[in-house]
């Protein structure tokens, strides 16, 4: 689809988007999808995010473009609930593509697996970016994990074994990993101003590996981040009753990715096109962006980068 772009958000913090209390052994724990159990982040808050970060999400804000894209709640007095109107900017779910997990060497991981790539795949055909990707994606054994081939790996020194979190795994360099890892860097580090290459692409290229479909399940339920939070009784200067939680986080450096496109416009008599809500809101890259709870403690602040035409 020509109006279609790829968003990629990537943590550069722990990011919780709850779903409420959970019945397990962590209170507050991260959406995840019914079906995989994979970690999600929901459209519907994503949008969120970008109709706050311009602004969109106040009646001062909101002018002709951007009541076009994100919407026009239903009015008062003033303003009847005629004039409202649905947004025609659609933002699907952020899915998981690279979870980051601690190495013996090279200090941390970008892990993937083969059904991760193949739904990204899918949705890149979407945008039109799926051009150079690998027609078929290379399947690792249960204790492999696949590298790419011709690129020095910061994951393993002479020995053909990587050292993931409690798992020892046996190294295989694939030129499938090479295409995937320069794909996905190219598309996550995207030139500067200057047209620059960013150095963080040949670090994401050495610590880029693919892992079995089942091991990548154990990853996500293991790999995410759980902390122990406390509210403090002004009165007493202790843990006020009651107020001791654990709650999860996806872990700072996790990738995920989502389909975003411009559906037809629902505001009457507007001026705005598609092309110009996606040239206005779905710019090349976006810093500064805060996802889901835990704002006033710094967690949730993510990079987001729309890839397309």
């Amino acid at each position: 689809m020509g109006n279609c772009r790829i968003l990629w958000i990537h943590a550069l913090a722990p990011v919780h988007v709850g779903c409420g209390f959970g019945l397990g052994a962590v209170d507050l724990p991260i959406t995840r999808e019914k079906v995989s159990n994979w970690p999600v982040l929901p459209g519907s808050g994503l949008k969120g995010v970008l109709a706050d970060y311009y602004d969109a999400a106040v009646p001062e804000g909101r002018g002709d473009l951007a009541s076009a894209a994100f919407g026009k709640p239903d009015g008062n007095e003033a303003a009847p609930a005629s004039s409202s109107n649905a947004g025609a900017l659609v933002v699907g779910d952020a899915r998981i593509v690279l979870l980051p997990v601690r190495s013996l060497l090279g200090t941390w991981a970008w892990i993937t697996c083969p059904m991760a790539l193949r739904r990204l795949k899918r949705d890149l055909e979407e945008a039109g970016l799926a051009g150079d990707t690998p027609q078929d994606t290379a399947e690792p054994g249960p204790q492999q994990i696949l590298l790419p081939k011709g690129i020095t790996s910061k994951l393993k020194k002479a020995a053909p074994t990587v050292y993931l979190a409690d798992l020892d795994l046996a190294a295989s360099d694939s030129p499938v990993s090479k295409v995937w890892a320069e794909k996905l860097s190219s598309s996550l580090f995207p030139p500067d101003a200057s047209k620059a290459a960013s150095p963080w692409i040949a670090e994401f290229n050495s610590r880029f590996g693919i892992v079995h479909d089942d091991l990548f399940n154990y990853l996500l339920e293991t790999g995410t981040e759980i902390v122990t939070r406390i509210r403090i009784d002004p009165a007493t200067g202790t843990v006020a009753s009651g107020q001791l939680w654990t709650e999860e986080a996806l872990p700072a450096e996790s990738v995920l990715a989502s389909l975003v496109w411009v559906d037809k416009l629902r505001k009457p008599g507007t001026n705005a096109t598609q092309a110009n809500i996606l040239s206005t809101y779905c710019k090349s890259e976006i810093r500064g962006l805060q996802i889901g709870g835990n704002a006033t403690v710094g967690r949730g602040r993510v990079r987001a980068v729309f890839g397309g035409n």
